[in-house]
């Protein structure tokens, strides 16, 4: 059994996930639908997974708030912890197809987590169509980012049905098969009141709090030079900073502005690999720009196909900021950024977006997105919320992608064969990740049941602007536009 840890402090970014949520629709669980060939090993699975507990301390411990004026959320090892309340089996009524599975997982990733105990679930679903079954992770993302989320499955994925030993040579052959973030997404929904209101009330409250003064200060001395290059840079900063944490106009949508709930409802994709890094090689971009490419074509031929045609919608992109191995905690900064819709021809909708995402990843505000986290997370918890939610409601949709598995992987001697990552809407109209697995790119399609009033329209036309990119890919004669 896992050995106790040493309590630890939530970084400003964890905290902030967490205290925004006294407003429901800025939830930020995500979860993981991973379709498997035949049903796993159970007992093999939570062996696993208690085994994994040694390595990952995270998944045995729950929030606790200590008693204060400005209370920072501690992570400390749950006294009652029992692993059956987190690992689940459960059965899909007939005729059990992929539709029923999918509003299951929706359902259940509607369920707020308990504070009073660890943060995460497992749940194995049998009776999947043609003899299939299915493993659904909830986490809470202040448990682990996306990056890190891959890598903690990594303690009971194996590399094949049957492994000899769990032993050092095993868990080798896991570090080696480690995947690792491209890019991606998550951002989110409405406020109240103006936005300048809010700001002024934030300088104000600042005075009031100690760290957040501190790490005021690391925002104001950001700048290294002398002169006018300090001058120059303090201004650049202060306008990368307004661009990315202060953005005051709403977001692009007509259809969704103000509308959002709780409610949820997942749609999964899938497409072929190769022919989208074709179709990027040849295009002198990523798979990454091919990726959003796809669904901001996608999100256009929504909106045109319900009467409307924005010209561009905001999205949020998280950038993965991990530089170890570790699989607990966050190391992300989340980007905003606008994106083309009313542009038809892929060819040109990619020029656009390739020079967009390279411009925004070169954004100064970024590096002080942890700095910024801190300050906010001084506040009080009202006006935090209503300060998260007027920026949220800049935003249209959020993106996210992660690099897989590019071999096949196993759940307690199932092999897995699709795996869609659903990432939290956060207060968007929707969330689309996709994850490489093998020779596909699997999609996850989250969208807020308020926000959206055609799901399966949007996910058909977001799943055609990825079979649009991957037709580039494959005709072999891609023109390049003119930048």
């Amino acid at each position: 059994m896992a050995t106790a840890g040493a309590s630890a402090r939530m970084t400003a970014t964890e905290a902030l996930m967490w205290s925004v949520e006294r407003d429901p629709v800025l939830r930020s669980s995500f979860t993981n639908v991973t379709i498997l060939e035949h049903s796993p090993d159970v007992a093999r699975l939570r062996g696993r997974v208690e085994r994994s507990l040694e390595d990952t301390p995270r998944l045995r411990q729950r929030v606790h708030v200590p008693v204060g004026p400005l209370p920072v959320p501690e992570w400390v090892d749950d006294p009652q912890f029992d692993l059956d309340y987190h690992i689940r089996h459960v059965a899909l009524p007939p005729p059990g197809i992929e539709r029923q599975l999918l509003d299951l997982a929706a359902l259940m990733a509607q369920d707020a987590f308990d504070p009073a105990r660890p943060l995460w679930q497992f749940t194995v679903v049998d009776g999947l169509e043609g003899g299939r079954a299915a493993l659904l992770a909830k986490l809470h993302h202040t448990v682990t980012d996306g990056v890190g989320g891959l890598r903690m499955s990594m303690g009971f994925i194996d590399l094949e049905p049957n492994p000899s030993t769990d032993g050092p040579a095993t868990r080798a052959r896991r570090k080696d098969a480690d995947p690792e973030a491209t890019g991606g997404a998550a951002a989110g929904d409405s406020g109240e009141g103006g936005p300048g209101g809010l700001v002024t009330e934030l300088a104000r409250q600042l005075g009031r709090v100690p760290q957040a003064v501190s790490d005021a200060a690391e925002l104001l001395s950001h700048p290294i030079g002398t002169g006018r290059d300090v001058a120059a840079q303090a201004v650049e900063t202060a306008r990368s900073f307004v661009r990315q944490a202060v953005v005051t106009d709403t977001s692009r949508s007509p259809l969704w502005a103000g509308r959002r709930s709780v409610g949820r409802h997942f749609e999964a994709m899938r497409v072929e690999l190769e022919p989208l890094k074709r179709a990027a090689r040849a295009l002198g971009g990523t798979v990454n720009d091919a990726y959003v490419t796809a669904v901001s074509g996608g999100a256009g031929a929504y909106h045109r196909a319900q009467g409307v045609d924005p010209p561009e919608l905001r999205m949020s992109m998280p950038i993965s900021t991990r530089s170890d191995r570790s699989s607990s905690g966050n190391a992300f900064v989340p980007a905003r950024v606008l994106v083309p819709t009313d542009v038809e021809d892929p060819l040109e909708r990619f020029a656009l977006v390739h020079q967009r995402l390279t411009a925004v990843k070169e954004e100064r505000a970024l590096g002080l997105a942890n700095a910024f986290a801190g300050v906010l997370t001084g506040l009080p918890a009202p006006l935090l919320a209503r300060l998260a939610r007027q920026q949220v409601e800049t935003v249209d949709f959020a993106a996210s992608n992660l690099r897989g598995s590019p071999v096949d992987l196993f759940v307690a001697g199932a092999r897995v064969a699709s795996n869609h990552p659903m990432g939290p809407t956060a207060g968007t109209a929707f969330n689309v990740t996709v994850l490489s697995y093998t020779d596909s790119l699997d999609a996850g399609l989250v969208v807020d049941t308020a926000a959206i009033d055609d799901p399966a329209l949007l996910r058909n036309c977001i799943a055609r602007g990825l079979a649009e990119m991957a037709e580039v890919g494959e005709s072999g004669e891609v023109a390049r536009p003119p930048n």
